[in-house]
């Protein structure tokens, strides 16, 4: 029989970190919601969840990078949201929030989870938000806790 190794839905006794920008809170707020539930759903109590905001995505990563260093998290949730607007800023700062978090997974090995809107218009970060779309916050939860546990099989 081949051995598979996967993941489960269960927060497990382990602590989870979220790192969330306030800029676009009224869409960012959402998303923690998101992930709050769905851990709590799941099994993870409130000493289980730690919730770091920062100023805007550019600042994710730094605080996510920490945080995964420190040894206490079995995975890291980046939050955020990034609306295009009539400057290349939304290309640049896009790059640099999808760069920097997928570095703290191969320099930490802890799961650190994108969950960072990047949409062209409000509307589009609304959806994904809780409306139409699900709530991508939520899905950084449970994305979280198989990463997890996928984790714990492979030490």
């Amino acid at each position: 029989m081949i051995e598979q190794i996967k993941g489960r839905l269960a927060a497990g006794k382990g602590k989870y970190a979220l790192v969330v920008s306030r800029f676009n809170d009224f869409i960012t707020s959402k998303l923690v919601e998101g992930a709050i539930d769905c851990l709590q759903r799941h099994g993870a109590g409130d000493e289980q969840i730690q919730v770091a905001w920062v100023p805007g995505a550019c600042e994710i990563a730094i605080v996510a990078k920490r945080l995964a260093e420190s040894g206490r998290y079995v995975a890291v949730l980046c939050l955020g949201a990034v609306i295009r607007g009539q400057t290349g800023h939304y290309d640049a700062v896009c790059q640099q929030v999808v760069r920097g978090v997928g570095q703290i997974n191969y320099d930490t090995g802890v799961p650190t989870i994108f969950g960072v809107l990047t949409c062209d218009t409000l509307e589009q970060a609304i959806e994904r938000a809780g409306t139409k779309m699900g709530n991508a916050g939520a899905d950084a939860a449970m994305t979280a806790m198989e990463m997890a546990h996928v984790m714990e099989q492979v030490r």
